[in-house]
């Protein structure tokens, strides 16, 4: 990256809400998975290993910045569905497979989908003055320093 795409996208994440940071690192993951299947694809071992670490890396921040004092049961769903996530990385990277990353890269999509959706609600909750019901189960202090890495 050049440094004005760096600026631009360090002013991004410094203007992001922490639910957009957490979108952002979704789509991120989600796109450093892609491009790591491609790299598989192409027999692109180092490049494989590249991009399924910069994934591990966002998965390994969203586990580690689960609240557990929020929503303790689905904090440890969470805990628990990440930490699948990595154990498949894992064996797609060591097998150099493919369907180990397709399976992550899906459940990746689906849960943002999910954020996506409970965002808005809560969004919309908010302009019509009805309080939260569902506080925010990541602390995303952490968020910015991941997603200027992208």
């Amino acid at each position: 990256m050049n440094g004005y795409t760096n600026q631009y996208l360090a002013n991004t994440v410094n203007a992001a809400s922490p639910e957009q940071l957490m979108l952002m690192l979704y789509d991120g993951a989600i796109r450093f998975l892609g491009q790591a299947i491609l790299a598989i694809e192409n027999q692109m071992i180092d490049k494989r290993a590249h991009f399924i670490n910069k994934a591990s890396a966002i998965i390994s921040e969203f586990a580690a910045t689960l609240d557990h004092d929020q929503n303790a049961q689905l904090a440890e769903d969470l805990d628990a569905l990440y930490s699948y996530m990595l154990g498949r990385l894992q064996d797609g990277n060591l097998h150099n497979d493919a369907e180990p990353l397709e399976e992550v890269k899906k459940m990746l999509r689906e849960l943002r989908q999910t954020w996506a959706q409970a965002i808005e609600i809560n969004k919309q909750n908010s302009q019509q003055g009805v309080e939260s019901t569902a506080p925010p189960l990541h602390s995303t202090q952490a968020y910015k320093s991941i997603a200027t890495a992208m």
